[in-house]
């Protein structure tokens, strides 16, 4: 089979799912050795007018949010302003003596202080309010943590610090706002906001002009349509998959982008810039050369921190056999586990509205997979990940 039928396939499989009315717009594309070996688009910005997908369209990458707070968060490590094992409470007073709240409906102190490297693993003891089984969970609900976009990061924090935890901090892997406690802290240590910093640190040394947390005037039109659930409570709410509009896109806490700052998502982004820092993990460097992250760092923060008692994760009921979590996403432990086709030492992320990517450090190749649907059960990136590696020579 030569190449050009190769692409085929992913063409196929993603004009398949548009073809279904599954998914509106898809673009997807792969990096190998530094070189551009697969793209394309399937579909459309809005499913309604068959309006096409811009250039450097605009995508809401909600939780592919976190690995870039996570980089951030190294980063101030490797300068000495945080470490691994400072408590969280050092930075924000209110999370000294939380308590966890048991399945019977009492409450107990927490055994130690929750730390730094809880949060970037997410066994802090936090969790969301669309984690269906989590007895905490209604509480997030009831003072709406996701979905208010009206508080900064300090708010939210002050909030959650009333909130008790779902579990003892590093007991238990539990998909959370960790990540947007961690960005608090780096506001802290940093005394600048957290945009503020991430653009010095992160997106303007990557040059991702078009990632931040709102819409330039001017690239409103490339921003596209968002389906499927309303806000983060319904995402895991079983719905019929439907490309019919509704009101996602006002009823969203990104539209607050005054305030609605966060460091497990909220960033908008286009495919190329999220290339730019997918690439940077491989190396640490950005493509010019710059250092973004040390060689030494870049293989700390790729081995897999969960023991095997807390195995395998759990994401809700959605369990990620063969997986492992370093300090920045998920992480492949046994290949020999994986459900679907997929690289033996591969590493990344994804985002609510089905948003994907994956590094593979053996075959020095990045993958991206762009879509908008919130919620969506279908395994789109799973299906496009496949077909991405059958193509690769």
């Amino acid at each position: 089979m030569n190449i050009s039928s190769r692409e085929n396939i992913i063409k196929l499989v993603a004009d398949g799912y548009v073809e279904r009315g599954l998914f509106s717009g898809i673009e997807w594309l792969a990096e190998k050795s530094g070189k551009t070996i697969l793209s394309g688009k399937a579909g459309y910005k809005k499913f309604e007018d068959k309006s096409p997908i811009p250039e450097n369209a605009i995508y809401r990458i909600y939780s592919m949010t976190k690995p870039i707070t996570a980089v951030l968060a190294l980063k101030l490590v490797e300068k000495g302003m945080l470490r691994l094992y400072d408590p969280v409470s050092a930075f924000i007073p209110s999370f000294d003596g939380l308590k966890v709240l048991k399945s019977d409906g009492t409450t107990e102190s927490i055994s130690r202080p929750m730390t730094i490297e809880d949060l970037l693993t997410h066994r802090s003891g936090l969790t969301y309010d669309f984690l269906m089984g989590c007895h905490v969970a209604p509480l997030y609900s009831a003072q709406d943590i996701s979905d208010d976009g009206s508080k900064n990061l300090k708010e939210k924090c002050e909030a959650l610090s009333q909130l008790p935890l779902a579990y003892q901090p590093g007991t238990r892997f539990n998909y959370s706002v960790s990540l947007d406690v961690l960005a608090r802290i780096i506001e802290v240590v940093s005394e600048e906001d957290f945009y503020k910093v991430l653009k010095k640190e992160i997106f303007d040394p990557l040059g991702m002009e078009d990632t931040g947390f709102g819409v330039k005037e001017e690239n409103i039109s490339k921003l596209m349509s968002t389906y499927g659930a309303r806000n983060f409570k319904e995402i895991m709410n079983a719905k019929p998959h439907s490309l019919i509009e509704t009101d996602v896109n006002e009823h969203n806490p990104y539209n607050k982008s005054d305030t609605f700052q966060r460091g497990g998502t909220g960033l908008f982004s286009t495919t190329q810039d999220y290339l730019s820092f997918a690439r940077m993990l491989l190396t640490g460097k950005s493509k010019n050369g710059e250092v973004i992250l040390s060689r030494n760092m870049i293989n700390y923060m790729k081995v897999n921190r969960i023991p095997d008692s807390q195995l395998p994760l759990m994401l809700g009921p959605l369990p990620f056999v063969g997986y492992g979590w370093n300090l920045i996403g998920r992480t492949v432990l046994d290949s020999g586990k994986t459900m679907s086709l997929t690289g033996k030492n591969e590493f990344g992320w994804a985002g609510a509205a089905s948003t994907y990517f994956w590094v593979d450090p053996d075959e020095d190749l990045v993958g991206i997979i762009m879509t908008q649907y919130l919620g969506s059960m279908w395994p789109i990136s799973d299906d496009l990940r496949v077909a991405m590696y059958q193509a690769i020579e």
